[in-house]
């Protein structure tokens, strides 16, 4: 008998396998897996998991991001519950042992309806390598069963129950080099698998209530020589459940046949993540004919109702209008979204013009700085945004470029001398120190300035810190032994001596000094621990994936005593800039920046991006110089990592900007960058958006 409504085949259909809205579960470690061992399955692209799990030894904060479909990461700090953070008391009291660690796994193979899924993981492959082992393994879901099948190195592979396979093909690959190279933080790339290894593997259950799902797993470790100390171990099999509630995932466990275990993760997905906006619709058009002459315009009506509904500031005083074209200069102060901006731009053109204007010209601004021109066909425009063609596209009626001849002729703004105000909000982390594991500064930037001509400034940001718990440093600078000059290291004599300092106050001048090519130049307190001047020139085309420059400073260390005062070290520092968006890697920018650093080393830093849906960012870099790992010190070169989050994530109206929240594992003074208060790539971003 047939349901209504509901067809029979899906009656009698198999129940298919769905482990949960929210696709796979986590390990203890991070990252997909079943308790104490990864396995082949990957999240959505987007997902981000932050968790906490616990257990008698240990302890993990992690969160793992799926990138791409094929690359998924973790990062982690463990707490290590049996060992102190060091022997000296005066030093870190008695907070137990941290460790950082980063993981990544590939997909090598999707799984279809005979073969199985796999991939090759990497552990704790950056660093001090407490947990540091090699993965390849396959996955295959059956029914309402998920079967795993791994062979692992290293920490996954101390039980020793089968022989490395490699070593047959290699002596080399039978023995695991030990210890870590150079200052640890760099990848020992010598030791992939290699030593011995082990099978592992298990099942994940979904049961017939959704939100349950079961895992038994047989483990390649034998916790013999673990961090916490030789572990007892009464059984290499472990079981455990994950319940989820709503975007919560809680889990129990019971490993080694001793020890309870338990876990919470949250999750959501970087590209669906959206807030809630009271916004009006773009403005809708009739087809009823604007017959009216270009003289009848009303301007008043046209620039408020662009700016409150487009997020575009007309500028009246030097925009044209003609019988057949029109010019609007103006700045987009609302829509990160260049499209849905001209969307909205042009609807209300086409609204308030009469026909006989065949093009709009949008220029966008910054300041007095023209950066984009789009031209509108106003007859294709007016067609696609009435419905008139089976798939419209607005995109098609209109073209963006670089400006024209007669646009910069014309352009001739007033009014742009006056004073400008601004308040941010900044906030300060460190993770894994000796005195706190999680030390964090937090307050308002109170900037400000003068405008003398929309090109020219004097700018300035008063730092006032609200809370923090800085307070707590043993010691302001490390004693550690350095050959290097400390243009970074000494950075808590900077954020810990007074609640109110001057963080810049420089002079600033920018403009577009040919097509495609802009330029600036400033001096002036340039950051918290440099002064000096310096000049930027880039070339960026306009929709290209491609933009290059370079930047050339001299500069001062300033003082950590007061605001004005300088240092005698003094240094040029520069680089070489590229910015790409590669074709391939859909949503991602790689920066290269090639010169000479604050400590006079020189190499290369390069900085990895990804951009989700939501406008989320998060990005990765490094700076490889021609400085040693013994002469850098511990973490062995310069690395961090940052998350970018759009302003219209936080707002009910639509709004523009990103804020930035690094995380830097070990910052010494190798591959240090000048903070430059305004860089051309940021003020520049219409051209060839990124970051939107």
């Amino acid at each position: 008998m047939t349901t209504v409504g509901q067809p029979a085949q899906a009656q009698d259909a198999p129940l298919a396998w769905n482990i949960s809205p929210l696709g796979s579960s986590l390990m203890v470690h991070g990252g997909t897996g079943l308790i104490q061992t990864p396995t082949s399955r990957m999240l959505q692209e987007g997902d981000l998991r932050v968790s906490y799990t616990d257990n008698d030894q240990y302890r993990f904060w992690s969160a793992t991001l799926q990138l791409f479909p094929w690359l998924q990461s973790t990062v982690r700090y463990t707490d290590v519950r049996t060992r102190l953070y060091s022997q000296f008391p005066g030093f870190s009291g008695d907070q137990t042992l941290k460790d950082k660690g980063i993981d990544a796994k590939f997909r090598l193979l999707k799984e279809s309806f005979y073969l199985p899924e796999m991939a090759v993981g990497f552990r704790d492959f950056g660093g001090t390598g407490f947990f540091e082992s090699e993965f390849i393994g396959v996955s295959k879901r059956v029914g309402n069963f998920d079967l795993h099948l791994n062979i692992g190195w290293g920490y996954l592979g101390t039980d020793a129950n089968i022989t490395n396979p490699f070593c047959e093909i290699n002596d080399d690959f039978c023995n695991r080099p030990g210890g870590f190279t150079g200052r640890g933080g760099k990848i020992d790339y010598q030791r992939f698998f290699k030593g011995s290894a082990s099978l592992f593997g298990g099942i994940e259950y979904q049961t017939p209530w959704a939100p349950l799902r079961l895992k038994l797993e047989y483990e390649g470790n034998n916790y013999q020589r673990d961090r916490a100390g030789a572990l007892e171990q009464d059984s290499n099999w472990n079981i455990g459940a994950n319940y989820q509630w709503n975007n919560l995932d809680f889990s129990l466990n019971f490993q080694r046949g001793n020890t309870i275990g338990f876990g919470i993760n949250y999750n959501f997905n970087l590209h669906s993540i959206k807030q809630i906006k009271i916004d009006e619709p773009p403005r809708a058009l009739t087809n009823k004919p604007n017959d009216f002459a270009i003289q009848q315009v009303n301007k008043s009506r046209l620039a408020r109702d662009l700016y409150y509904r487009a997020g575009f500031a007309l500028d009246l005083t030097t925009s044209t209008f003609n019988q057949d074209e029109v010019t609007l200069y103006g700045q987009q102060s609302s829509y990160r979204n260049d499209q849905e901006a001209i969307e909205r731009v042009g609807r209300i053109t086409a609204f308030e013009l009469p026909d006989t204007v065949k093009k709009y010209h949008i220029v966008n601004t910054l300041g007095s700085v023209p950066l984009v021109e789009t031209v509108v066909d106003a007859e294709a425009f007016k067609t696609e945004a009435t419905y008139q063609t089976l798939t419209p596209d607005l995109a098609s009626s209109y073209q963006r470029q670089d400006l024209s001849k007669n646009t910069i002729e014309q352009y001739n703004p007033t009014n742009t001398s006056g004073f400008f105000t601004g308040l941010e909000t900044f906030w300060i982390q460190t993770f894994g120190n000796p005195e706190d594991f999680y030390l964090y500064q937090g307050g308002v930037l109170v900037n400000g300035g003068y405008s003398f001509n929309g090109k020219s400034s004097v700018a300035g940001t008063i730092k006032v810190n609200l809370f923090e718990n800085f307070d707590k440093f043993n010691f302001t600078t490390d004693s550690a032994n350095s050959t290097l000059p400390r243009v970074r290291s000494n950075a808590r004599e900077y954020v810990s001596n007074q609640d109110v300092t001057l963080e810049n106050l420089f002079l600033h001048w920018n403009d577009r000094i040919a097509p495609n090519l802009y330029a600036q130049a400033y001096g002036g307190y340039l950051e918290a621990m440099f002064a000096g001047v310096g000049a930027e020139l880039l070339y960026r085309p306009v929709d290209s994936n491609l933009a290059f420059g370079f930047d050339l400073n001299y500069v001062r260390q300033r003082s950590y005593e007061n605001d004005f005062d300088l240092f005698d070290y003094k240094v040029v520092t520069g680089h070489a800039n590229i910015y790409w968006q590669p074709a391939f890697l859909p949503d991602t920018q790689l920066t290269f920046n090639i010169g000479q650093y604050l400590a006079k080393d020189k190499g290369v830093t390069i900085d990895f991006a990804k951009r989700f849906d939501s406008g989320i960012v998060i990005g990765a870099y490094a700076a490889l110089t021609n400085v040693s790992a013994e002469e850098y010190g511990e973490g062995s070169f310069t690395k961090g990592f940052y998350l970018s989050i759009p302003f219209d994530l936080f707002s009910l109206k639509p709004a523009k900007g990103q804020g930035r929240i690094p995380w830097v594992p070990i910052a010494r003074d190798g591959g240090q960058s000048l903070i430059r208060p305004i860089m051309l790539y940021n003020t520049t971003q219409e051209r060839s958006p990124f970051f939107k």
